[in-house]
């Protein structure tokens, strides 16, 4: 059922984004997603995925983010948003070295996330 119901919500999203500001910039974000990992990351990369629904999230692990680039800087961060809230307001911070939105969460686009990012951990903000 929610596979089902999250091609509908990808579905409705893409149809009213010429009409709906927000739907606009998540569906044209998440078009430049895949090309953004395929340029940017390299196979010796070691990324930790730190996802972020909105801007909320997003403040609440900011200090974990900012922990492990100053303690481990060998790993690299990857932050993904779902909602242009966050995104908009965060898509240059410093401490990440990629920003993008998550795909939409079906089978096909998840498999090709995790094939692209490869990360060596994901952490998921609540």
């Amino acid at each position: 059922m929610y596979n089902l119901l999250i091609h509908i919500y990808a579905l409705v999203a893409r149809l009213i984004s010429p009409f709906h500001k927000k739907a606009h910039l998540m569906c044209e974000g998440q078009k430049k997603t895949n090309a953004l990992l395929r340029s940017h990351i390299r196979r010796e990369d070691k990324y930790i995925w730190f996802h972020a629904a909105s801007l909320g999230e997003f403040e609440q692990g900011r200090p974990m983010m900012e922990q492990i680039k100053a303690h481990y800087p060998q790993y690299k961060i990857l932050l993904t948003f779902f909602s242009p809230s966050g995104y908009e307001v965060r898509k240059n911070y410093p401490g990440a070295d990629i920003i993008c939105y998550l795909p939409f969460d079906t089978p096909r686009r998840v498999k090709r996330f995790l094939d692209l990012a490869n990360p060596v951990a994901a952490v998921f903000i609540k």
